[in-house]
């Protein structure tokens, strides 16, 4: 156990940290699932534009790395369409 009052406290920050962007990474594999259960609808569109702005957000609090997030919504734009095509074909 750390013994200066700046490691404890940092060790605090760390654990809340911790939790807080647990919290987001598991809306986020959430919305990534949902995406994936759902078939093409405007309800599939709506959850898509969602979790690219949960995505970005993320991004931006440095939770999430640019180049992941970017491979991140790829996926999910490759899932939404290919089940687009595979109902209209």
């Amino acid at each position: 156990m750390a013994h200066h009052k700046s490691a404890i406290k940092r060790i605090r920050t760390n654990l809340k940290s911790n939790q807080r962007n647990r919290q987001y990474r598991s809306t986020l594999r959430t919305a990534s699932r949902r995406i994936k259960e759902i078939g093409i609808s405007t309800a599939a569109s709506a959850d898509l534009n969602k979790a690219y702005s949960l995505i970005d957000k993320l991004v931006g609090k440095g939770i999430l790395h640019r180049n992941a997030a970017a491979r991140r919504k790829s996926q999910l734009a490759r899932i939404t369409t290919t089940k687009t095509k595979t109902v209209i074909a």
